[in-house]
């Protein structure tokens, strides 16, 4: 069977997952903006576990989801024992690129301060997204450009994890791929200046890439361009290849945060590389 096809079929299962979890921890809605999507999510644990702090901005092709569709991650992770942001911004097609970005660098310094004025350590922080979330927050940690347009210290960020992300552009990407991008850009935009792999600039940050090679929307070629480019740049980098048979996009990318570390493997390097940060 297709990988795309595979994708497809796998959307009631992953959504018959998520409406089962239970909310055992009520997170705290913060606004960073006018726009109702202009939000974050912050779930304190109840068994605070370590002193690192994880800020997720969520997948969805940059014209779905929110942090309250996500609530699930938000779960898995507080229980964890970490802190947690769950980042949201402004969707397309209505909303063209950068307003994405503005949002999630906007949504950062907020999320940030926040942190600060409760009196919470924010010098260790693992940025992270899947899919689209990949694709911002990785232009956020790896473009001087962006960080010194919309005023970002990135100082506290000690790693960046990627998840499914559509890093580089191509004529071969898929047909979803496609679509979604033109939805995202103005018809005239020049998408380089969207484009992580256009934007990696040295950084001392190391990254997580993770990635699966049967993901029926984003070629694995994407996520080696970027780790390969990174390598270039001295930037501290692992690109790990899924192992799990759930290993479809939606699956992989945020159904792999409905499973267990023992039961996922993709999960339990999440959790792992930022035990070893």
């Amino acid at each position: 069977m297709k990988d795309s096809t595979r994708e497809s079929l796998s959307y009631w299962g992953l959504y018959a997952r998520m409406l089962r979890v239970k909310k055992e921890i009520k997170p705290q809605a913060v606004s960073f903006g006018n726009d109702k999507q202009q939000y974050f999510l912050y779930y304190a644990p109840k068994n605070l576990t370590s002193d690192k702090v994880i800020l997720w901005v969520h997948g969805g092709g940059w014209n779905a989801g929110s942090p309250k569709t996500f609530d699930f991650v938000g779960q898995c992770i507080a229980k964890q024992g970490y802190r947690f942001l769950s980042l949201g911004y402004r969707l397309s097609p209505k909303n063209k690129y950068p307003c994405q970005i503005e949002d999630v660098c906007s949504g950062y310094r907020a999320a940030i301060t926040y942190l600060e004025q409760q009196g919470i350590d924010t010098s260790k922080v693992i940025v992270s997204g899947p899919s689209a979330g990949a694709h911002l927050t990785s232009i956020l940690c790896y473009s001087k450009k962006v960080q010194e347009t919309y005023g970002v210290d990135l100082s506290p960020v000690i790693g960046f994890i990627g998840v499914g992300g559509p890093y580089c552009f191509s004529k071969n990407d898929s047909l979803s791929v496609r679509l979604l991008l033109n939805q995202l850009f103005a018809k005239d935009y020049d998408r380089t200046q969207g484009e992580p792999c256009a934007l990696l600039a040295k950084s001392e940050i190391p990254m997580l890439l993770i990635q699966s090679k049967h993901d029926g929307l984003i070629s694995y070629s994407c996520a080696e361009a970027f780790y390969q480019k990174a390598q270039t740049l001295d930037i501290p980098s692992e690109l790990y290849s899924v192992t799990d048979k759930k290993n479809t996009h939606s699956w992989y990318t945020a159904g792999m945060f409905l499973e267990t570390r023992e039961t996922n493997h993709g999960l339990d390097k999440f959790f792992s590389w930022i035990e070893n940060l």
